[in-house]
């Protein structure tokens, strides 16, 4: 009798030879992504549902109950940007969308590091096996509004906080263009230390401050916390920050 061929995942196993793994299955999550570090994003995935006006084609987003962060390498990823030139900061009045509202000018993972390091991205996100294959920016429809908060605070890393308050915790990120206002003689000093000669009546900081400060603050400290803030929900970004002196 001829021996089987070994050909198939089936005959693979009669013949002694493991069947290959299975490749990795695309999938595509939408969200605002972070830096994570170099050529790493994170994002939290959420539903997203186009919207298509007269003269606007974007996205909703809303929050997905239960969704995890993902983090993911994009150093070989297709980048398409919103704007018409890679190298702009903003649209300036000219959007280089496809019929789906996505960026449609190819641009390179480097340009998207730079997009990162100014702040949360609005992005779809084609990714496999923990890498990104596909990345395209989209309009926001509906960008929330800040909101304004008092609660407790927690370094997780140089660029993002766990903010604690009303029995909820939300992680935030920040960027250079994050403002910090500190109760301290000093911006290097620890936290409270000293009296609070530049607390206002409120106990809240007047002594403009920079992220780099903050980190430098967090890092320093075992415990959370308390401060009042200013947060985009939805993007996830940590806007001001004000030291809280409570017996100013």
């Amino acid at each position: 009798m001829r021996p089987l061929a070994c050909a198939t995942a089936a005959t693979l196993v009669l013949c002694g030879v493991a069947a290959p793994a299975e490749a990795a299955t695309t999938k595509t999550v939408y969200g605002y992504a972070w830096s994570d570090g170099q050529d790493r994003l994170r994002i939290v995935p959420r539903s997203a549902s186009f919207v298509k006006q007269k003269g606007f084609l974007g996205y909703r987003l809303k929050a997905t109950p239960g969704a995890k962060e993902l983090r993911l390498d994009y150093s070989r990823a297709a980048y398409g940007r919103i704007t018409v030139a890679c190298d702009l900061k903003e649209t300036e009045g000219r959007v280089a969308v496809d019929r789906k509202g996505l960026g449609r000018t190819r641009c390179s993972p480097r340009d998207l590091s730079t997009g990162l390091g100014r702040g949360p991205v609005p992005v779809r996100v084609e990714h496999r096996g923990g890498k990104v294959t596909r990345v395209n920016e989209f309009v926001v429809a509906d960008r929330p509004d800040q909101r304004s908060a008092r609660g407790m605070i927690q370094r997780i890393d140089d660029t993002a906080v766990v903010f604690a308050s009303g029995g909820k915790k939300i992680k935030l990120g920040y960027t250079y263009a994050t403002s910090f206002y500190r109760t301290t003689a000093r911006c290097g000093s620890g936290w409270l230390a000293g009296r609070p000669v530049n607390a206002d009546a409120n106990g809240l900081g007047k002594k403009p401050c920079t992220p780099a400060d903050l980190t430098k603050a967090l890092k320093s400290l075992h415990h959370p916390v308390l401060v009042k803030i200013e947060y985009t929900p939805g993007a996830d970004s940590l806007d001001q920050v004000w030291e809280v002196f409570g017996d100013a």
